[in-house]
């Protein structure tokens, strides 16, 4: 199977062409991409444990599901291909907000993106696949806030970043 490419974009989302995923992690081009956070009816978010032979932030722990649009994909359909390759589930997802963010990895690689968050709502137990994802779990959403800020060292880099930008969402937005 060959490497998929991501969309390169400019600050306005606007697509400039297309590289493949490591070449763009390893020379930190900003690239378009997605997350989804999935809360149940007791507004708790579905968090995914990354599964331990990922190549980079093995076992830590992030948002629902994140990766990057195809091209000719549209947000949702990109979200919605992914949270089932990767969660075992379909749900109606909406798009929030998007912000560009620049993370640097331990391992060389950086993921410099223009991410679109999304959200929707689940409350059943997905079916995960263990290719890609190690575990999953409920969490309430303060009770993320606080578990990061004591223990930061259990979260993907991005998922830090991108929780604060959909945390502060919330407080400013009736979802």
């Amino acid at each position: 199977m060959s490497e998929e490419n991501v969309i390169l974009v400019n600050q306005n989302d606007e697509q400039i062409g297309l590289m493949p995923k490591l070449e763009a992690h390893e020379k930190a081009v900003l690239h378009r991409a997605f997350s989804v956070f999935v809360l149940n009816s007791k507004n708790e978010i579905m968090l995914q444990q990354r599964a331990h032979q990922k190549y980079h932030s093995p076992l830590l722990w992030t948002n629902t599901c994140c990766s990057h649009q195809r091209e000719g994909e549209t947000n949702i359909q990109a979200g919605s291909r992914r949270l089932f390759e990767e969660m075992g589930f379909r749900t109606e997802l909406k798009e929030l907000f998007h912000f560009i963010y620049k993370a640097p990895f331990d391992n060389g690689l950086t993921e410099h993106e223009l991410d679109h968050v999304m959200i929707g709502y689940y409350d059943d137990a997905p079916e995960i696949n263990l290719e890609e994802v190690e575990n999953w779990k409920w969490m309430k959403i303060e009770a993320v806030k606080e578990d990061m800020e004591v223990h930061p060292e259990l979260y993907t880099v991005w998922f830090k970043i991108i929780f604060d930008e959909f945390y502060h969402f919330l407080e400013e937005h009736k979802i």
